[in-house]
């Protein structure tokens, strides 16, 4: 197939891929790519993932006690230490009758010496110490990982709250540019009824100050939702982060469980808890590994060793091997390192105790937020209906000449507040049940999707 000369169908075609690519780059930040990126660029993240890493490594380390040491070792001397030169000789296996003259043992000639040696040691038993301390090391990994889960959940936790606060700002500056746009029509309506003989210089006056009012809470409005996206770069890790519209607040309808099933799923899934407790087993058996100290050690030896003249070139070869059987009768050192890990042991369990009760805390705080939230948001809603329903009679009776502007005013002022108090009761509904997720150990990044 040839392709098309037409020029018009190209033009069309490129109009269509450029609302297309205009399409995408104007796509609002949904919460779950703000939650997707503060994962990937928040340096809390970096500092969590640098503790698995070191964890990792010292788990690794503590494996490495069972491997046998084998060393290399190219030595280089010369000498006339009667004991050097006698024993140097010897392994070089250059040793004569005449080196038994009492003036060659007494005042030998310098000697040099090449030596190649290899050299190995094992501990076969060491009263299970190795064992403890590999154990310790294991549970000291995966707390690192639950306490970076932790970090996680505190993370996305905080790019939920900026990105509600962004909505809510949002919805702020709707409302005040509304109220803005309705306080200017009621000037204008209030001039036309000064002109006609229908109103009094002062509803005029009453209104232009209604209209200042106006413009200072839109600008207070502009200033929260600049705030706001601050804290959501912030949160993200992305200072550098341009300015655009997210889709607008909703309200939403959670669902509710009980106290003790919320605090039970809380002592199950708090990465935190987790990570404490996993770090309470690991301090039980690094002071294990503290009292193995105590106990005996065996452990296997050997040495090969090549000797040769640099003159000569003549030499010889050794080795010797050996199993040692160690036991400290002194151990003062060892019994202040005990003292040292049950100290640990102690703070340990000591802080497990007090998280459990803030946890519990925690809990309960967010489970009466919740509930709270929710009452109050029902609240709200009726509110703003009725304070709707009340300006829009006393606008028809303000414009039959049966109430003042005054009253007029007020009522509009009673309006606005309803509609800013519905806003913030919606946000602080959805707030809180993050807040409830949060506290008991569940608030995923999935599980944080409900919030959009």
């Amino acid at each position: 197939m040839k392709p098309s000369r037409n020029p018009f169908l190209w033009l069309a075609i490129f109009y269509c891929m450029g609302s297309v690519v205009a399409g995408a780059q104007t796509a609002p930040l949904t919460l779950r790519q703000a939650i997707d990126e503060a994962l990937g660029q928040n340096p809390e993240i970096a500092v969590a993932h640098a503790g698995e890493k070191a964890a990792s490594a010292s788990s690794l380390l503590a494996r490495t006690a069972l491997l046998p040491q084998l060393n290399f070792t190219e030595e280089i001397s010369r000498g006339d230490d009667p004991v050097y030169a006698f024993g140097t000789r010897l392994r070089q296996r250059q040793f004569t009758q005449a080196d038994f003259a009492l003036n060659a043992l007494n005042r030998p000639q310098p000697i040099g010496n090449f030596a190649s040696r290899f050299s190995g040691s094992w501990t076969a038993f060491d009263s299970f110490k190795t064992e403890r301390e590999i154990r310790s090391a294991d549970l000291f990994k995966k707390s690192s990982a639950s306490s970076a889960q932790a970090v996680n959940q505190r993370i996305v936790f905080q790019v939920v709250k900026a990105y509600q606060s962004v909505l809510y700002a949002q919805r702020q500056i709707e409302v005040a540019r509304h109220e803005q746009e309705t306080a200017e029509a009621l000037l204008a309506s209030t001039g036309e009824r000064v002109k006609a003989g229908l109103a009094v210089e002062s509803d005029r006056m009453s209104a232009e100050v209604n209209v200042a009012a106006r413009k200072e809470e839109l600008i207070a409005a502009q200033g929260e939702l600049e705030l706001s996206w601050a804290e959501l770069r912030e949160a993200m890790g992305r200072p550098e982060l341009a300015f655009s519209a997210l889709k607008p607040i909703e309200p939403h309808k959670f669902a509710q469980l009980a106290l003790e099933e919320e605090l039970s799923t809380a002592a199950k899934a708090r990465p935190d808890l987790i990570a404490l407790g996993e770090a309470q087993s690991a301090q039980a058996a690094a002071v294990g590994a503290a009292k193995s100290e105590f106990g005996p050690r065996v452990s296997a030896y050997g040495d090969w060793e090549q000797d040769q003249s640099p003159t000569a070139g003549a030499g010889g070869d050794n080795w010797v091997a050996g199993v040692q059987i160690t036991v400290d009768i002194l151990p003062v050192g060892k019994r202040a390192q005990l003292a040292r890990e049950s100290a640990a042991k102690e703070k340990i369990d000591a802080q497990a105790a007090i998280l459990r009760e803030h946890l519990r805390l925690e809990v309960s705080q967010a489970h009466i937020h919740q509930q709270t939230a929710e009452l109050t948001l029902e609240t709200a809603q009726a509110a703003m209906e009725q304070a709707a329903e009340s300006l829009r009679i006393l606008k028809n009776r303000y414009n039959a000449g049966l109430a003042t502007i005054t009253d007029l005013l007020r009522a509009g002022d009673a309006e606005r507040e309803s509609q800013s108090s519905y806003w913030r009761a919606v946000y602080g509904n959805t707030l809180a049940h993050a807040e409830l997720l949060y506290a008991t150990g569940t608030l995923t990044p999935d599980a944080a999707e409900d919030l959009q």
